[in-house]
């Protein structure tokens, strides 16, 4: 498991964020530079992306592959969560359980992910250990063995891993059971951890059969950014990935899509270990890969206004001037393959119904519609999201990641290079526009968390969830 940053340094990072945001606002926006990337096909239908990084001798290597939970079959949800566990079983050159083993023992890292759209497998590693990795990344792409006592043993690993993550945390139940509401029809209402149910049921040939439809480099994106050059790669991959056959089997099914919101839903949930009440809002609305040129910038634009930290119009509103919320604040998931979610939650200080802090916030977003937001906000916002996007460029896994993602939901290396002049040209008409078409009451689910009566008082606000991250490997 990839440890995360220790607080010092994450301290750090966040005061050079602001520090360059400052700048930037005393200043003209400059033109952002793209790091040089290469990319190249190779035979069998692989796509390969290179991040030249030479600042240190270590390289991160990224297999990107185009499946996530939204392909599942009916039935059978987690599957895709469940494979990416059991790649870290065996193949016939690699024994049971030493893949992740073999890397820490060549001094690197590694760990996996799913999510809805995407399953990405990485390590981070001395440049001279590229090739190695990349065999055993290659090898379990054709090469898995699963028995049936490995995977029934997993399979409870996994069970577990929604009990710690879903079953005990009431804000988990109430983000899982508001996609479910949100999503009338589109897989993306059914969590990449599984039901509980289905997971329960999970099979070895459930396992083997999504494994043997997906894994494939036809299907597959290879990322490696770091101390290598564009020629280094180009060499190793045609080597080593080139020699695993295509499958032309691999693409994935149409989704069934979502019909157009027609009401707004509710959901309420009571939880003794909710601590204070809070109520969230989610929207559905386009994504990057799905809205119209310049329309998902906007709603970017505008969430970072409305909803983003404690300047946000929603923050200074229900926390700072009418004291309802103890917390509050918001996102944009624009980063999916079929469309994407607005999410805006407010936790309540002490005594304060729930029914007040939702008209707080309706009157908030309904301004946001009305009036649009000032030059000086939208000026405000953009200088952040360059900042971020600038402090990112210094961060090889981060470029790995954006790359990827990216391309495994559509996006083309263009549209992911030109993404801070794209947020540049909004116009606070546009964002006007896109709260006026999107701030919908009837695009929208409620969720209500409260306290059972007997714990009300106990414990402290909760915060809210952040924007859903995937089923880790732990």
């Amino acid at each position: 498991m990839i440890r995360s940053r220790s607080p010092r340094p994450l301290l750090n990072l966040v005061v050079t964020a602001l520090m360059l945001a400052a700048s930037l606002a005393a200043s003209p926006r400059p033109t952002v530079a793209a790091p040089k990337v290469e990319t190249y096909k190779l035979t069998n239908g692989m796509d390969v992306v290179v991040i030249p990084d030479h600042r240190a001798p270590v390289v991160t290597h990224m297999i990107w592959y185009r499946v996530g939970a939204a392909d599942e079959p009916k039935g059978v949800s987690g599957i895709a969560h469940f494979l990416e566990h059991l790649m870290f079983k065996s193949t016939d050159k690699i024994p049971m359980g030493e893949f992740s083993k073999i890397v820490a023992k060549l001094g690197g890292q590694d760990n996996a992910f799913t999510g809805q759209d995407v399953t990405s497998y990485f390590q981070r590693i001395a440049k001279e250990k590229l090739r190695t990795v990349m065999e055993m990344e290659a090898d379990r792409m054709v090469n898995l063995r699963l028995t049936e006592k490995e995977v029934l043993t997993e399979r409870d690993v996994i069970i577990e891993e929604r009990r710690s993550r879903i079953e005990n945390n009431p804000n988990a139940i109430l983000d899982e059971q508001m996609d479910a509401a949100l999503y009338t029809n589109h897989p993306y209402g059914i969590p990449v951890i599984g039901w509980q149910e289905e997971m329960a049921k999970l099979s070895q040939k459930d396992a083997l059969d999504f494994y043997k439809r997906y894994y494939a480099p036809n299907n597959a994106i290879l990322v490696v950014a770091g101390d290598v050059t564009g020629a280094e790669v180009e060499a190793l991959a045609a080597e080593i990935y080139g020699k695993v056959p295509a499958n032309p089997a691999t693409l994935r099914d149409p989704r069934p899509q979502e019909p157009a919101p027609r009401a707004a839903r509710r959901v309420m949930l009571s939880d003794p270990r909710a601590g204070k009440a809070s109520l969230h809002r989610d929207y559905v609305v386009p994504s990057y890969t799905t809205a119209a040129p310049g329309e998902a910038e906007a709603i970017d634009l505008m969430m970072k206004v409305a909803a983003d930290g404690a300047t946000s119009r929603l923050y200074r509103a229900l926390v700072v001037e009418q004291g309802v919320a103890s917390s509050a604040g918001g996102g944009y998931d624009g980063a999916a393959l079929d469309g994407g979610k607005l999410s805006f939650y407010a936790v309540a200080a002490d005594d304060v119904p729930l029914d007040k802090i939702e008209s707080a916030m309706d009157a908030v977003l309904s301004d946001i519609a009305k009036n649009g937001v000032t030059e000086k906000e939208l000026e405000r916002a953009k200088n952040s999201y360059t900042a971020e996007y600038i402090y990112e460029n210094d961060n090889q896994s981060n470029l790995a990641r954006r790359y990827g993602w990216g391309l495994a939901t559509g996006r083309t290396i263009e549209q992911i290079e030109t993404w801070p002049e794209a947020i540049g040209k909004v116009t606070a008409d546009e964002v006007k526009k896109a709260a006026q078409t999107y701030l919908d009451i009837r695009r929208s689910v409620t969720g209500i968390l409260t306290p059972t009566p007997a714990t009300a008082d106990a414990g402290a606000a909760r915060p809210a969830p952040a924007a859903p991250l995937p089923a880790n490997r732990s």
